[in-house]
C-alpha cells in the first residue's frame, strides 16, 4: 500500500526537475519578491499569497506541463533516447519505463485543457493579470515543444519565442501583482534572471548536440546551428552570447545599484570563464559545470533581490 501510495509521487518529483525549477523560475521570482519584502510596504499576507501562487503556477507550468511535452517531443523524435543522459535527454521516465509515451502525452493534454479552462475562468471573474501570466506560461510550454510550432527544434526561436518571454513575465510578476506599477529594479532583474536561464539551458543542450542532430525531425538548436555553421568548438557560442548579454544588462544597472552590478558581473564572468574552460566532448565535464553554474543563477538571482 505504502508502495503504491509512494510511486506517484516519486514519479512525480523525477518529471519535475526540480532543480531546473528551482534554479530558473524561482529564482526568478524570489529576485522579484525579496526586494518587495525589504524595501516596500506591502501587507505581508497579500505578499505571501502572491509569492505561493506564483511559484505554484511556475511549478506546474516550468516544472510539469513543459517537461510533460518536452520529454514527449523528444522521445517520438527520438533524441532523449541517444543522449548522454546524465543531467540532460530529459526525465528519463519513458525510457525507464516509469511512465508510457501515451500516458505522459495524455497527461499532458489534460493539462492543456484543464489550463486553458482556468484561464478563460479568471478573464470571465476578472482576474485579468493572473490570466495574462498564465496564458503566457502555456503559451511558453506549448510552443516550445509541440507541433506545428515547436520552437525547441529551431535555432534562436525557442528560446526568444517561448523560453524567455515565459520567464520573464515570471520575473515582472511579483512586482505587477502587488505595487501600482512596474519598477525599474523589476525590469532589470528579470531580464538579467532570463538572459542567464537562456544561458544555461545552452549549456544543458551541448551534451546533447550529436543526439539532436540524428533525431527525426532533427533538433536544430542553437548549440546545434553553431556547432554545424562553424564547428564543434563553437558549441558554446550560444551560451557566451546570452551570458555576454547578461553582463550588458548588468552594466545597465550603474552607479543606481553599483553594488547589484559588481555581484552579476562577477557571477556571469565566473560563468563565462567555466563555458570558456570546459572540454565540450567531455559529457561529465560539461553537466558537472552546469550544475556549478546552476548554482550561479540562483546567487545571481538573490543578490540581484538584495541590492536594490
Amino acid at each position: 500500500m505504502n508502495q503504491s501510495i509512494l510511486a506517484p509521487i516519486k514519479n512525480s518529483w523525477i518529471l519535475l526537475r526540480s532543480i531546473a525549477v528551482v534554479s530558473s523560475s524561482v529564482t526568478t521570482i524570489v529576485s522579484t519578491i525579496l526586494p518587495i519584502l525589504l524595501y516596500y510596504t506591502v501587507a505581508p499576507d497579500k505578499l505571501l499569497l502572491v509569492f505561493l501562487l506564483l511559484l505554484f503556477g511556475a511549478f506546474l507550468i516550468h516544472g510539469v506541463l513543459t517537461h510533460v511535452l518536452n520529454d514527449f517531443a523528444d522521445y517520438n523524435s527520438g533524441t532523449d533516447q541517444n543522449s548522454p543522459a546524465i543531467l540532460s535527454g530529459g526525465s528519463r521516465v519513458i525510457q525507464t519505463g516509469v511512465i508510457s509515451a501515451s500516458s505522459l502525452w495524455l497527461l499532458g493534454k489534460w493539462l492543456i485543457f484543464s489550463l486553458s479552462l482556468i484561464v478563460v475562468g479568471l478573464i470571465i471573474f476578472g482576474f485579468f493579470k493572473i490570466a495574462l501570466l498564465l496564458a503566457i506560461g502555456l503559451w511558453g510550454a506549448i510552443s516550445y515543444s509541440l507541433r506545428p510550432f515547436q520552437f525547441s527544434y529551431r535555432p534562436f526561436i525557442g528560446e526568444w519565442l517561448s523560453m524567455f518571454p515565459s520567464v520573464f513575465v515570471l520575473g515582472l510578476a511579483g512586482a505587477w501583482l502587488t505595487l501600482d506599477s512596474i519598477p525599474t529594479w523589476a525590469l532589470q532583474n528579470a531580464l538579467i534572471n532570463a538572459l542567464f536561464c537562456l544561458a544555461w539551458v545552452m549549456v544543458h543542450h551541448i551534451p546533447d548536440r550529436d543526439a539532436d542532430r540524428n533525431a527525426s525531425p532533427i533538433k536544430k538548436t542553437s548549440v546545434v546551428w553553431a556547432f554545424e555553421k562553424f564547428g564543434s568548438a563553437f558549441s558554446r557560442l550560444p551560451a557566451l552570447l546570452y551570458f555576454t548579454m547578461a553582463g550588458l544588462c548588468a552594466v545597465w544597472l550603474g552607479a543606481d545599484r553599483i553594488l547589484a552590478m559588481i555581484g552579476a558581473l562577477a557571477v556571469i564572468a565566473t560563468a563565462i570563464f567555466l563555458v570558456l574552460k570546459m572540454q565540450i566532448d567531455n559529457h561529465y565535464q560539461v553537466s558537472a559545470y552546469e550544475k556549478i553554474i546552476l548554482i550561479l543563477a540562483m546567487i545571481n538571482g538573490v543578490w540581484l533581490g538584495i541590492f536594490t
